[in-house]
């Protein structure tokens, strides 16, 4: 059986989980998952990931302001997110932060300034980030360049040169189950430039199921077609590659287990 799954990105809070998320977590454990990071998209999410990881012991969180949420980090947000982190002990990181320049009517000035936001409260709370960027990596490496935060850049999505620059930071990269799909050439060309101790295995579900489960509701034991691909590509066995990446996750987000 797949064990020793660490799926570091997951966003268990989101609605897709509203009729069966306890059933769902609870089965996860025999399913081979041992670890799983919540990442949050605003405020409603990180106070209900801080909920269920208290909840559950394998369970831990993240809270923090998604771009496509930035009308939240109005004033005072970053205080509130201070709030939130210091009462529980199981929050690790700030995230999902970053950009996301996939629609032409997103602010991309309000993105920018809330990611300076939270990165400078990540740098005061000695803790790493959770990085989106979409269509805006170039913006997004300029920025990670003048911060040098410890942290993840996640669902990665850019060129195996982006990934190597990334890599130079100290950073480690998420990948999902889109490394499974016929057409992610680029994700696959990426994946292979990252050693194997800046990798990390994650879903970002309920989204991106990985192949041959396509198409459906996405949890975190499917990350095990996720690393068999992964394995493949980085010439290990999938067991190899979970308890590598597993360690990783440990490492980045300060657990002791």
């Amino acid at each position: 059986m797949i064990e020793n799954i660490f799926d570091t990105h997951a966003h268990y809070a989101d609605r897709a989980f509203d009729g069966d998320r306890s059933e769902v977590l609870a089965e996860l454990p025999g399913k081979g998952v041992r670890l799983v990071m919540l990442a949050a998209s605003g405020m409603r999410d990180s106070e209900e990931n801080s909920r269920i990881s208290q909840q559950y012991g394998y369970i831990y969180s993240a809270a923090g302001i998604h771009p496509e949420c930035v009308e939240e980090a109005c004033s005072g947000y970053t205080e509130r997110l201070r709030c939130i982190i210091a009462a529980n002990p199981k929050i690790k990181a700030v995230g999902e932060i970053g950009l996301d320049y996939h629609y032409e009517n997103y602010d991309r000035e309000k993105q920018i300034t809330a990611f300076r936001q939270q990165l400078e409260l990540a740098a005061e709370l000695d803790m790493p980030v959770i990085i989106h960027s979409r269509d805006a990596f170039e913006d997004t490496l300029s920025i990670l360049k003048e911060y040098r935060p410890k942290g993840i850049v996640h669902c990665f999505s850019g060129s195996a040169e982006i990934a190597r620059e990334i890599i130079k930071l100290g950073m480690y990269i998420g990948f999902t189950g889109v490394i499974t799909f016929s057409n992610a050439k680029k994700a696959v060309k990426a994946l292979a430039e990252v050693p194997l101790d800046r990798l990390l295995m994650e879903t970002d579900c309920p989204y991106m199921a990985p192949e041959p489960l396509r198409g459906r509701r996405c949890d975190s034991s499917m990350i095990a077609y996720t690393a068999a691909k992964a394995a493949e590509i980085k010439g290990v066995t999938t067991r190899e590659l979970l308890d590598m990446t597993f360690k990783n996750g440990l490492e980045v987000y300060g657990i002791t287990i």
